[in-house]
């Protein structure tokens, strides 16, 4: 660890951090970050999610993600929440391991993930430094590691891994998520086009929802890709792509389209729009020189 990570580590234990975040700190979150920085088995504890990059609303949680090397005792998390909610969820394990509470005084309403050390520096370098891409959302784990604000560090890791996160985006990575994405869109025998016609054919319209959806999040995938944009998740998706340089003006409209004819009645336009979608993926592809 270089004497820079030190330093930064040093502030976060104690207390430091908390004047680099972007918000005014609750009393349930330093609470949070008191009682678990104290745990031998926590690493490191940050902000994320709309709070770490300023897009919150009136509806936004907190979420703050916690790297752990072993588990910490359901105990202890269920003590830490009903301090100040009553009925906490503890150990949620729908979307890996979470504690979702609120504070009964504030109303803040608190999401603790839950990420094991190794497998989250093992996934992100699979990503950055092997260029391994996915069916939707490659870089979202990136994304969250370099907007992510530190609450505690103890011994740099963190640190580390935020400044391997502020690396250029990889033109290998950019070709690999194209490659494997692009071809399921309408091209290969198994495409998303070819199951969406299949189950407008069948009259299944769950299916249809379904396909359209995986659909777009190949998609997205690509157009961040393309545009050498880390991918923020799934939330606010079409202000993300909106506000991106080099897109086609007319992709968020066409986006909207293929939503409007998957959730209608019309099963004659759903193909078209996939059409018209793939066209203009297709026209922003061949200008980024993928």
């Amino acid at each position: 660890m270089n004497a820079d990570h030190r330093d930064r580590a040093g502030d976060a234990r104690a207390g430091h951090a908390y004047g680099h975040t972007p918000f005014r700190i609750p009393l349930p979150v330093q609470t949070v970050v008191d009682t678990l920085s104290a745990r031998s088995e926590v690493v490191a504890i940050a902000l994320g999610g709309s709070q770490a990059t300023k897009n919150a609303d009136a509806a936004s949680d907190v979420d703050i993600s916690v790297f752990v090397t072993a588990d910490i005792p359901l105990d202890v998390r269920r003590n830490l929440a009903t301090r100040f909610d009553p009925a906490p969820e503890i150990d949620n394990r729908w979307f890996g391991p979470t504690d979702e509470w609120a504070d009964a005084a504030s109303g803040t309403a608190i999401d603790l993930m839950y990420w094991e050390r190794g497998w989250f520096e093992e996934q992100l370098r699979a990503v950055i430094e092997d260029h391994r891409p996915a069916l939707g959302y490659t870089t979202a784990l990136w994304f969250t590691m370099r907007h992510a604000t530190s609450l505690f560090d103890r011994d740099g890791w963190l640190a580390g891994m935020q400044d391997d996160a502020t690396r250029p985006y990889p033109d290998e990575l950019a070709r690999a998520i194209v490659a494997f994405n692009h071809p399921l869109l309408r091209t290969a025998r198994s495409s998303w086009r070819h199951q969406i016609d299949l189950a407008i054919t069948r009259d299944d319209p769950v299916s249809i929802q379904h396909r359209a959806t995986e659909l777009l999040a190949s998609v997205f995938d690509i157009v961040f890709a393309s545009t050498r944009a880390l991918h923020p998740g799934e939330k606010r998706l079409l202000m993300h792509v909106e506000a991106l340089e080099g897109v086609p003006a007319h992709l968020p409209h066409r986006i909207r389209a293929l939503l409007h004819a998957a959730s209608g009645a019309d099963r004659a336009a759903v193909l078209p729009a996939v059409d018209d979608l793939c066209d203009a993926i297709d026209e922003l592809v061949h200008a980024s020189g993928l």
